[in-house]
C-alpha cells in the first residue's frame, strides 16, 4: 500500500456522491441495451466458431510448413477470442438479458480446463466482491506471490517471477488449482472433504475433456500429420495462456494501483466499493483490435465499475469514467501493453526481495506452495 492515501482528499458525502454519478453510468447503459448488442455477441460466437474449425482444418495439412503456420495462428486467436471476449464475458452473466439459454451463464462452457460454475465462485464471487484485498483478494497473485511491500517476506518469495512465468504457461491448468483452492486443502484431512472430492472430480473430468480434444482427437484425424497438429495444439494453448496471463497481470499488478487491508472494508458503502474498484484496476490502451483480443478487460477499470455490462460498451462508457476520475482528482491508471507489462513483472522482481519497510496491520499470509 502506499503511504499516502490517494483518496484521501475526498470527503464522505463525495465519494457517496461519486457512488450515486457510476450507478447513473450504469443505468444508462442497461436500460439502453438491446438487439444491436445482441446482434454482436452472436457476430463474435459465429466468427470465432467459424475461424477455429478453418484453422483446425488447415491442421489436418500441418505437414507442410505454411499450414502449420497458418492454422496455429487460426487457432491461437480462435482460442483467445474463446476465452477472453467470449466465455469470460458470458459467464460474468453479461448477456444473460438476452434470454438465450445458448448464450447464457448459466449454461456456457468455455475452452479451459478449469470448470464454469468453479470459476465463477472464486473469479465473479470472490475476486469481483473483494477486489484487491490482501488475504481475501486471491486472484491478486493467485497465492504464489507476495503482492505488497508490508507483506512478511519468506524466501519462498524470492522464485516468485519463476512462479508467475511457470503460471503464465500453463495459466489455465494454474487458475483450474487457484479455483479448487488447491494450496489449502492439500492436507490429508482437507483432501478428503467430499465437497472438495466432488470438485476436484469435476476438474480432472474437464481436464480430460480438454485433452482428448485437443491432443488426441484432432491429432489422430491428421494421420499423416499427427505430431505437427500435436505441436500446433500446444503452441496454440501456450500463446493463449501467455495471452491471458499479461492481460490480467496488467489489469491490477502495475505500479499505481492500490492493494487493501482488510479491516478497510469493514462496513464498506455502495460508494466506497466503487472507489476501490477504481484505485485498484488498470486499463491498456490500444486500438479496437487490442481492446476486442483483450476481452475489453483492457478497459479493466470499467469492467470492475460494472462486470455485468456488456463488453462492447466499455469503450464508450470508459469516457464518463475517465471524466469522473478528472472530477474528483483521482489517477487513471492506463497505458500501453508493453509498458503495462513491464510495470508488472518489475514489481513482481521487486516485491520477491525482502525490504526494510516496517509491517502494518495486513494479516500475514504463508505462501500455498501450489495455489497457482
Amino acid at each position: 500500500m502506499t503511504a499516502i492515501d490517494p483518496t484521501a482528499h475526498l470527503t464522505a458525502e463525495q465519494i457517496e456522491e461519486l457512488g450515486r454519478e457510476l450507478d447513473a453510468i450504469r443505468d444508462e447503459v442497461i436500460a439502453d441495451r438491446g438487439e444491436k448488442d445482441a446482434a454482436y455477441i452472436r457476430k463474435v460466437i459465429s466468427a470465432q466458431r467459424k475461424l477455429e474449425l478453418v484453422s483446425r482444418g488447415v491442421l489436418l495439412f500441418s505437414i507442410f510448413p505454411p499450414a502449420w503456420l497458418i492454422g496455429t495462428a487460426g487457432l491461437s486467436v480462435a482460442k483467445i477470442m474463446d476465452n477472453m471476449e467470449i466465455g469470460h464475458n458470458i459467464l460474468h452473466g453479461q448477456w444473460d438479458w438476452m434470454r438465450d439459454p445458448k448464450i447464457h451463464s448459466t449454461t456456457w462452457e468455455w475452452d479451459h480446463v478449469s470448470p464454469a460454475d468453479q470459476w465463477k465462485h472464486s473469479h465473479n464471487e470472490l475476486h469481483h466482491t473483494y477486489t484487491n484485498v490482501i488475504g481475501k483478494d486471491n486472484d491478486l497473485g493467485y497465492g504464489i506471490m507476495r503482492v505488497d511491500e508490508d507483506q512478511k517476506w519468506h524466501p519462498f518469495h524470492l522464485g516468485q517471477p519463476l512462479w508467475n512465468f511457470i503460471n503464465a504457461c500453463f495459466f489455465e491448468y494454474g487458475i483450474a488449482a487457484y479455483d479448487l483452492e488447491l494450496g489449502k486443502n492439500l492436507h490429508k484431512r482437507r483432501r478428503k472433504n467430499p465437497e472438495f472430492r466432488a470438485r476436484a472430480r469435476a476438474v480432472g473430468r474437464k481436464i480430460r475433456k480438454q485433452v482428448l480434444k485437443d491432443y488426441v482427437i484432432h491429432p489422430l484425424l491428421s494421420g499423416p500429420s499427427f505430431l505437427p497438429t500435436l505441436a500446433a495444439t500446444f503452441t496454440a494453448n501456450l500463446v493463449r495462456n501467455l495471452w491471458t496471463h499479461s492481460v490480467i497481470m496488467c489489469g491490477h499488478f502495475p505500479e499505481g494501483v492500490q492493494v487493501f487491508e482488510r479491516r478497510s472494508i469493514k462496513g464498506e458503502t455502495r460508494g466506497q466499493w466503487y472507489l476501490r474498484q477504481m484505485m485498484g484496476s488498470a486499463n491498456i490502451s490500444g486500438s479496437k483490435a487490442m481492446h476486442f483480443m483483450t476481452g475489453n478487460l483492457s478497459h479493466q477499470i470499467e469492467h470492475h465499475l460494472f462486470p455485468d455490462l456488456p463488453s462492447n460498451r466499455y469503450a464508450e462508457v470508459a469516457v464518463k469514467v475517465r471524466a469522473l476520475f478528472e472530477k474528483y482528482e483521482l489517477e487513471y491508471v492506463t497505458g500501453p501493453l508493453p509498458k503495462q507489462v513491464f510495470s508488472a513483472w518489475r514489481k513482481v522482481f521487486r516485491l520477491s526481495l525482502p525490504n526494510k519497510k516496517p509491517k502494518s496491520q495486513i494479516p500475514d499470509r504463508e505462501p500455498e506452495l501450489v495455489a497457482a
